[in-house]
């Protein structure tokens, strides 16, 4: 692939875009920005439409966040999270060995990130030309003390799903207590029921509705799954399908499925959930 290598920067406040822009037309003149994204929703819209080489993802933005986002990628983009106010974040970031900046115009960061990306990307062209375009990049060995030094994009497809979930569940983890959710509040008849949350044996939502069953019964509510997670204790409740989340308390057994796959079992129950192969990972330790 020739031409001029092309970045997506995903944040949810434009001055912020700009800030970056202007640092990366500093650092890297000859990068092309081929687009912005306001939630990353819009980021991986763009990300199939454009194609870039490398995305900026704003950590927490609107409705996706930006390691959801990253989720939905692929491993075909180089990515670099920013996270402008959230100092917790690093030690997660840290952890997966992702690149990762504290600020859009991280001074120590942002130039060791740009150097990096220049290699790769001139790396994975070089690879691709020579092979016809499938070439994969492996590995590099970290070039600079400390985190963030392997591209996500570097690593097996599926260790890349396991990073990045572990790295949802990780920012989850580390919000405020606060924040969690004590009741769910659902429309039963003509009643509005609050459902206590450790009551809930698992969420199952389809395109407009989201099914809460608990102990005493079944109802609808209109929460996405997404925003469930958000508000969830990440130690109880946890995502096994891309429409399913379980609360580990009443799961009896976990079997294991055809093409890395498995099933979850209830406490007391006949039915089961199905575990995809994104989410599968959650019960390798059982």
């Amino acid at each position: 692939m020739s031409g001029p290598v092309r970045a997506l920067i995903a944040d949810d406040e434009p001055l912020l875009r700009t800030h970056l822009a202007h640092h990366l037309a500093q650092l890297w003149p000859e990068l092309q920005i081929a687009g912005e994204a306001r939630n990353g929703r819009e980021a991986v819209d763009l990300v199939e439409q454009l194609r870039p080489d490398v995305v900026f993802l704003d950590v927490h933005m609107p409705g996706m966040n930006g390691v959801e986002a990253a989720r939905l990628m692929g491993p075909d983009v180089q990515i670099v999270f920013v996270t402008a106010y959230e100092q917790y974040a690093v030690a997660a970031f840290e952890q997966g060995a992702i690149d990762y900046l504290v600020n859009p115009s991280d001074a120590e960061r942002l130039p060791e990130s740009v150097a990096r990306l220049r290699r790769r990307v001139a790396e994975r062209r070089r690879l691709g030309a020579s092979d016809g375009g499938l070439g994969q990049v492996t590995s590099e060995a970290p070039d600079v003390a400390g985190a963030g030094a392997a591209a996500l994009s570097n690593l097996p497809s599926a260790e890349l799903d396991a990073v990045l979930a572990a790295l949802a569940g990780e920012l989850r983890r580390r919000a405020p207590a606060g924040e969690r959710l004590q009741w769910i509040r659902a429309s039963v008849g003509q009643m509005i029921k609050l459902i206590p949350v450790d009551e809930v044996l698992y969420f199952r939502s389809d395109e407009k509705y989201t099914l809460v069953v608990w102990v005493g019964g079944e109802a609808l509510i209109r929460k996405s799954i997404r925003e469930l997670l958000d508000g969830l204790e990440p130690e109880t409740f946890i995502q096994i399908h891309r429409s399913t989340i379980v609360n580990l308390r009443f799961v009896a057994q976990v079997l294991k499925g055809p093409n890395e796959t498995a099933e979850v079992h209830l406490k007391g129950r006949n039915e089961t959930l199905s575990v995809s192969r994104n989410h599968v990972h959650w019960f390798r330790q059982y």
